[in-house]
């Protein structure tokens, strides 16, 4: 659990306690466009097995921080026909931090 506590902090030192759910954190460089007050209540337990820890580098993000996803293949294609029309539907890989999804 110490080793754990140990990871954590070391991703940011604590700058400023605000009251008693709120810190102000030193942030990383490669962080400085968030948000650098924390507010404790909005914390929850995780409950993975594995670690979550994603390495930075290796992220690619847009303006609004959502995660920039490419196309890798085309698995499948279908036309869903209606009364009158057609709808194509076509199922796509893409590479994501997440693992395999096709959607």
């Amino acid at each position: 659990m110490q080793a754990a506590r140990d990871r954590q902090k070391s991703y940011t030192d604590l700058k400023q306690r605000i009251g008693d759910v709120a810190y102000k954190l030193n942030l990383p460089k490669e962080l400085s466009r968030v948000h650098n007050t924390l507010h404790v209540s909005n914390l929850k337990k995780c409950h993975a097995d594995e670690p979550l820890a994603v390495p930075l580098d290796g992220l690619h993000l847009d303006d609004k921080f959502h995660f920039v996803e490419k196309p890798v293949e085309i698995i499948d294609r279908e036309v869903k026909r209606l009364k009158r029309s057609q709808i194509p539907l076509v199922k796509v890989q893409w590479n994501s931090k997440r693992g395999p999804e096709f959607t």
